[in-house]
């Protein structure tokens, strides 16, 4: 069984202390922290939330701008912002920060279809600023995570096989992939083949069902996924982000049952 956490954004309070007794009585083992820009404030509390008991899977970006903005400026402002983020992951213990490629920039799906930017732009901006990243991760210790998006929601990175191509291009250890049940429901043909064939560069997994509501109530087959998850030796955590059909509480307890149940 993989470790189970969830992002605390979709706990209620203020108070992290107060979500993390929420998160334990339901039966889980972290917390997901979102970040941006500034994060770095947030550690005295952050410290403090460790030193009684918190424990942090992971970060992931709460909005842009991202990686792989068209403009310079906002870029070079999401790769300031990731490095504070990578960061305060080593202060608190979780092994990688999350972004995608950019979201809600530009889909080829939808009107006006055409990109303002060329795909072999697109690839040599995310190259060189996931480059940056990982080089300063990996002398951090800790981990970059590139989430694929669906086709509705970005058009530069929608499945591993995607994702893990500029993985291997950039070609350091410190850059790898987050992969999201429910994206992965949009784009993969497959979604235990597509994991299997992503192999180690999967190291971290964000739980939703089809419906982006919790494990257990839609049609996602996760028997396949979690077989495919042990068949690449998958040591990372599932991260529960996703919008819940009940109570907090009774949401997280569901997803484990879902998950144990198969």
């Amino acid at each position: 069984m993989i470790r189970i956490s969830v992002q605390e954004n979709l706990l209620p309070g203020d108070d992290l202390l107060a979500k993390w007794d929420m998160i334990r009585e339901a039966g889980l083992d972290g917390i997901e922290l979102r970040g941006a820009a500034g994060m770095r404030d947030r550690l005295p509390n952050l410290r403090a939330a460790l030193r009684k008991g918190v424990v942090a899977s992971s970060i992931c970006l709460d909005g842009g701008p991202f990686i792989g903005a068209f403009a310079a400026e906002d870029r070079a402002l999401a790769v300031e912002a990731m490095k504070g983020m990578l960061d305060v992951a080593v202060e608190v213990g979780a092994k990688g920060v999350i972004t995608p490629a950019a979201y809600g920039i530009h889909s080829n799906r939808l009107p006006p279809f055409g990109p303002p930017r060329p795909p072999e732009a697109d690839r040599a901006i995310l190259l060189d600023v996931l480059g940056t990243l990982g080089e300063h991760a990996r002398s951090l210790g800790v981990e970059v995570w590139l989430e694929p998006l669906n086709r509705y929601e970005d058009h530069m990175v929608n499945t591993l096989a995607q994702g893990a191509d500029l993985c291997r291009a950039v070609g350091l250890p410190s850059v790898r992939l987050m992969a999201d049940l429910f994206h992965m429901n949009i784009e993969e043909d497959d979604m235990g083949t597509a994991l299997i064939e992503a192999g180690d560069l999967v190291a971290h997994v964000h739980l939703a069902d089809s419906s982006r509501f919790e494990p257990g109530t839609g049609h996602t087959d996760f028997a396949s996924i979690l077989a495919a998850l042990d068949s690449i030796g998958f040591d990372g955590w599932g991260a529960i982000e996703c919008r819940f059909r009940s109570a907090p509480a009774q949401a997280m307890r569901a997803t484990l049952a879902a998950l144990r149940g198969v």
